[in-house]
């Protein structure tokens, strides 16, 4: 039997080569950190670690020990975030809007602790990315109450991003006044378009006049800064908690469940596969000739492969009267061999084909 001395020996060798190893381990995470900041991918990959947690996990013989190893190895993956959010604290991220604003929660959620630049349009922020003055861009792709942000599909066609990741954030649209003011003092109501459209039932129900701005969160802030009484902004309760309003309304929003989808947009496709879960997801656009059948030929191709279209819609091209190009959403990884195939036969009857985004 080992004496007491000689089994603190042999734990203190072993600590040293784990402290050895450790620093290894957080340097690869450095460089998966730089991976993911290029990519605009999110940090936590929950697939990913439960893989590595049945891979290593398994290579531990005793069963009671196993237990205390997945403890370990978990307590080591959290550390590994830890540490590559705090290294992604010098990203930048562009989005819509100011403090507060829907588009602001989403960015804190797909990249917590970057820096978040805003601005006042969907266009400038998206050039501010394509320029390389901010590493992503996050922005409004869909309503569940007022359908597509058709601005930002026009901007993932016609410019160079690419899509890596989605999120969805419900927002709960509030009546916001000033201190001092109440439901009943308030005449004139200001928001965004898109929340106006949400909350109109309960806009029309209370005969206030409406008035668009270009950002819930800024219109908030507005109200702050005027003070007056009679004027409420629709927004968010953390808008409320920002700018020093009252909450006069709660939930006015017609639908229970009012949810937009973000999406993280950067100058490379991620291309990383290797792990790619199950309920993957990539978005195509592309015009196709004017003449009788041409969409349904580039369907029954996509249909020939096995791909699910979750979403399929047309818009006007800009520089063509009477001309559309076609945004669609499909289930599946892309990066495949039956992907890759579907993609040269659409090549070839597409006059425009785009690969946007896998996510």
């Amino acid at each position: 039997m080992k004496s007491l001395e000689e089994s603190r020996n042999t734990i203190n060798e072993i600590d040293a080569r784990i402290a050895r190893l450790f620093e290894l381990r957080m340097r690869e995470c450095a460089s998966v950190a730089e991976f993911k900041r290029q990519k605009a991918l999110p940090v936590a990959d929950p697939a990913r670690e439960e893989e590595v947690l049945r891979v290593n996990s398994s290579l531990v013989e005793d069963d009671t020990v196993r237990e205390y190893y997945v403890s370990f190895e978990r307590e080591v993956m959290s550390l590994s975030r830890k540490y590559q959010e705090r290294l992604l604290g010098g990203m930048k991220v562009a989005c819509c809007g100011v403090e507060g604003a829907f588009a602001d929660a989403a960015v804190r959620k797909m990249f917590p602790g970057a820096g978040v630049v805003f601005f006042n349009d969907f266009a400038r922020a998206y050039r501010a990315c394509e320029e390389g003055e901010c590493d992503s861009v996050v922005l409004p792709i869909e309503n569940s109450y007022a359908g597509e942000v058709s601005s930002v599909t026009d901007l993932m066609f016609s410019g160079s991003l690419f899509v890596n990741q989605v999120v969805q954030i419900e927002a709960v649209q509030n009546l916001l006044g000033c201190p001092g003011s109440t439901r009943e003092s308030i005449t004139d109501v200001v928001s965004h378009p898109q929340a106006l459209s949400q909350c109109a039932d309960y806009i029309r129900s209370r005969g206030l006049v409406q008035h668009g701005y270009h950002n819930t969160a800024a219109a908030a802030k507005m109200v702050a800064e005027r003070k007056d009484p009679t004027l409420g902004a629709i927004a968010s309760e953390e808008c409320a908690r920002l700018y020093s309003l009252e909450v006069l309304d709660r939930h006015i929003n017609a639908a229970s469940m009012n949810t937009t989808r973000f999406a993280a947009f950067s100058r490379s496709m991620n291309t990383d596969t290797s792990k790619r879960s199950l309920d993957s997801h990539f978005i195509l656009m592309f015009t196709v000739r004017n003449e009788a059948g041409s969409l349904a030929k580039t369907l029954n191709i996509i249909g020939a492969h096995g791909y699910n279209m979750s979403c399929l819609r047309s818009r006007p091209m800009k520089n063509l009267m009477w001309n559309y190009y076609f945004y669609l959403e499909l289930d599946g990884n892309v990066d495949t061999s039956e992907g890759r195939s579907m993609m040269l036969e659409l090549g070839t009857i597409c006059e425009r084909l785009k690969l946007v985004g896998s996510f």
